[in-house]
């Protein structure tokens, strides 16, 4: 016969015990700063939102990824938060829910938000010349491809020797040419060389103030507004450097204090702390040996360059607090950052057709907001989420979208480029909304 007093030792240990099980889910949970929700409370099957772990398993055990963050939130409570795999291959370090992961151009939208809310202050319009406040960019001239240049050669025609010439653009590139990637700045056209000598020249010790400048004697690749083409880094620099002439403070401490302090983002950063540098997840290539760490991953920005096309790292839950922020039309935690309308506006397609089917995009059904990706109409994209989903990715597998009508928010952090998982992974969220 068990002793009464060894009897309840014994449940009071196993109470503990069961409550500190508890306490390991919750607390991850909590990190997040939303509300924690059964799935079947915001219309979710919670035995079909499992599949989204069997998704990325199934690629981690392929050997695709290394590992994974995934997260999910509907109607303003979490129902899903899981890391998978490992985090560092060769230590066997298992992926945590707290993994700090490079953004690359999952960047981007944050420094759209960072100007709609000078803009909402009045303090710039998106019609603005980038050359009201970096007189460099104004009187932008168009490169044209020398083999296309009209006989006999007028003034403009190019020098013996010469890749292209150039004639004057139809109008100097706005901000809003900059947001949409419709400004022809550094996208990757006849100017390629030229913009990769800039960037070769850049010092450490430069400062966004140092450089962007000098992007202004660039010859655009088009006319503005008339293509869609990727800016992968001049654009948003460039913009980021218009936060800091607008504000009068630098990009980093702007973002600081209008964005991440306010959301609760205290994991996120332009140049992570050293006391927590080993949190950052490793970041693999998909080679035919397998995966293998980048010889020299690229390194966008520097302890005193705030890139705003790529510098930032931040932790899952941080970006989906930013996420949810868009959802909810602007606000989080009673915390105004932007107005509804102007997270429409942001949310809408801005380029009518000029998006589709560029950089591996479909055809048709996308488009372009400020500063991400638009599904139009997801049937004919052939794209499991819903219509007017916003999102965008990064160059090392950070991947989002929220969606205000569904009040949804997703997040799939991964440190492998591809985009090979995303179709995969919401299929696995979208199988799982019952309601």
């Amino acid at each position: 016969m068990t002793p009464i007093h060894s009897f309840s030792t014994f449940t009071r240990c196993a109470a503990l015990r069961a409550a500190m099980v508890l306490l390991s889910v919750l607390l991850p949970l909590a990190a997040a700063s939303l509300p924690v929700a059964k799935p079947e409370d915001v219309g979710l099957a919670p035995e079909r939102l499992q599949r989204i772990h069997e998704a990325i398993m199934r690629r981690v055990e392929a050997g695709d990824i290394s590992g994974a963050v995934t997260m999910v939130a509907r109607r303003g409570r979490l129902v899903h938060f899981e890391a998978h795999g490992l985090m560092d291959l060769e230590a066997r370090k298992p992926m945590t829910k707290d993994a700090l992961f490079r953004l690359a151009s999952s960047t981007k939208p944050v420094t759209a938000a960072a100007i709609l809310i000078l803009m909402e202050e009045g303090k710039l319009k998106l019609t603005d010349p980038v050359a009201k406040y970096i007189p460099e960019f104004k009187n932008s001239k168009v490169a044209v491809e020398a083999v296309r240049a009209p006989a006999p050669m007028s003034d403009q025609g190019p020098e013996s020797g010469e890749r292209y010439y150039t004639v004057p653009a139809s109008h100097d590139i706005t901000i809003v040419d900059l947001l949409t990637h419709t400004s022809g700045l550094g996208s990757g056209g006849i100017t390629g060389a030229d913009v990769q000598k800039l960037l070769q020249a850049r010092t450490p010790a430069e400062t966004l103030a140092d450089f962007i400048p000098r992007l202004g004697a660039l010859a655009l690749d088009f006319q503005p507004g008339t293509q869609w083409r990727y800016s992968g880094l001049a654009g948003f620099d460039t913009l980021g450097r218009i936060v800091e002439i607008v504000s009068g403070t630098t990009f980093d401490q702007f973002l600081r204090k209008r964005l991440f302090e306010p959301l609760g983002m205290d994991n996120t950063w332009f140049n992570v702390p050293e006391k927590e540098q080993s949190r950052i997840a490793t970041i693999y290539n998909r080679t035919p040996s397998g995966l293998q760490k980048p010889a020299a991953p690229l390194r966008i920005g520097s302890p005193v360059y705030f890139s705003g096309a790529g510098g930032l790292t931040a932790a899952a839950p941080d970006y989906l607090q930013f996420a949810q922020m868009l959802s909810n039309g602007g606000q989080l935690n009673g915390k105004r950052i932007l107005s509804p309308w102007t997270v429409d506006l942001m949310l809408s397609n801005n380029v009518g057709d000029l998006f589709a089917g560029q950089i591996g995009r479909p055809p048709k059904g996308v488009g372009f907001g400020l500063g991400g990706e638009v599904v139009v109409s997801a049937v004919d994209a052939r794209l499991r989420k819903p219509n007017g989903s916003y999102g965008w990715d990064g160059a090392y597998g950070t991947y989002w979208w929220v969606n205000r009508k569904e009040q949804m928010v997703v997040v799939l952090f991964v440190q492998t480029p591809g985009r090979s998982l995303q179709y995969d992974f919401d299929n696995a969220v979208s199988q799982a909304v019952i309601e």
